[in-house]
């Protein structure tokens, strides 16, 4: 059976990968559909720029962060005096770092579910009458939905697995910032460590099999009403 603590921290990290999923959704929606059917001056650097926390190692990520959102950053400073909102040492830094590291998969399924769409749809609902953002939530988004369900489970498997980048931001402080993967480290520098990391471990590896499954289920739906169309 798991402890208390290691409920919190699993209870910790599911609340935090959705919230960092379904803040950047919208983000990640109009980015996908902007990098899919416009051309505009810098897309290339906009793509390399969303793909980068794939490549940079976590801990730059993370300091990155710190640099923009801590107390002292670019943007943490105003945020805390103004509105009270605090990232550093605090679960909303975590998410954060989640949000940041899991984005390129959330945007990556969303931009080719848009590229797949035909434009000529898009184009009869304008002659129809239907302004922009009506053809773009009545048959774009609609017809979009197998990538958006794909990326925000991609995006959520990667949030929970997330480590570098929140360790740096968010601290490991128990009950607070401390998930799966944070528990995990901590346990394994007390004694008989590898022995009581089993189970967080387990459970991490059955939470992360089910998200990957369910997205499997889905792209595999998505295919199946692809050929359908065809025939």
């Amino acid at each position: 059976m798991l402890s208390h603590a290691e409920w919190q921290a699993i209870q910790l990290t599911l609340v935090v990968s959705a919230v960092a999923v379904l803040s950047s959704l919208p983000v990640a929606i109009a980015i996908g559909w902007t990098i899919a059917k416009k051309q505009f001056p810098g897309k290339a650097l906009l793509e390399v720029i969303i793909n980068l926390p794939l490549v940079l190692p976590p801990v730059v990520t993370g300091y990155l962060l710190i640099v923009t959102f801590g107390r002292q950053g670019l943007l943490g400073g105003f945020l805390e005096s103004t509105f009270g909102i605090r990232f550093v040492f605090d679960c909303k830094g975590a998410a954060l770092a989640s949000a940041v590291v899991g984005f390129p998969l959330l945007v990556r399924p969303i931009r080719l579910a848009f590229e797949q769409i035909d434009d000529r749809l898009i184009q009869a609902a304008r002659t129809l009458g239907a302004n922009p953002w009506d053809a773009f939530f009545t048959i774009a988004l609609p017809l979009a939905k197998s990538g958006i369900y794909a990326g925000i489970i991609l995006a959520f498997a990667r949030s929970m697995g997330e480590f570098g980048a929140t360790i740096m931001i968010a601290g490991n402080i128990p009950g607070e910032t401390q998930t799966i993967s944070l528990m995990i480290y901590s346990q394994l520098d007390s004694p008989n460590g590898i022995r009581l990391s089993i189970r967080l471990v387990v459970a991490s590896i059955l939470l992360s099999t089910i998200a990957l499954w369910v997205g499997e289920r889905i792209e595999g739906n998505r295919k199946r009403r692809l050929r359908g169309e065809e025939n």
